[in-house]
């Protein structure tokens, strides 16, 4: 399970964040995880709060935003969203696209409140 030492990451991330600013609270972690991360949100959940229980980031929210597929186009240049496989431009019907989104695994933000 993967998943756990992702957790381990996401915790350290955010300790490392809140290290620039003293006095602050952890109030949410968010993250945001592509559709192609091959993650389990509910598995990176349960690994959170299984690493942060008993520790002053017990209380602290995991929120988790999923980001679709998105490819490009490198003939009419726009981007979409990947639906049930189909890669070819909606636009203008190119087969060949690319892709250039939906693989991400980041930190969107830490909400924080300040004492």
């Amino acid at each position: 399970m993967h998943e756990l030492g992702i957790a381990n990451s996401v915790l350290e991330a955010a300790r490392a964040e809140l290290g620039r600013h003293p006095g602050a609270t952890p109030v949410t972690v968010a993250l945001r995880v592509g559709e192609l991360a091959a993650l389990n949100p509910e598995a990176l959940s349960f690994s959170f709060r299984a690493i942060t229980a008993g520790t002053e980031w017990e209380n602290v929210a995991l929120e988790i935003q999923s980001t679709p597929r998105q490819h490009r186009c490198p003939a009419c240049r726009i981007t979409f969203r990947v639906i049930d496989s189909s890669f070819a431009c909606p636009r203008c019907g190119a087969p060949q696209t690319q892709c250039v989104g939906g693989d991400e695994l980041e930190l969107a933000y830490l909400e924080l409140e300040e004492s």
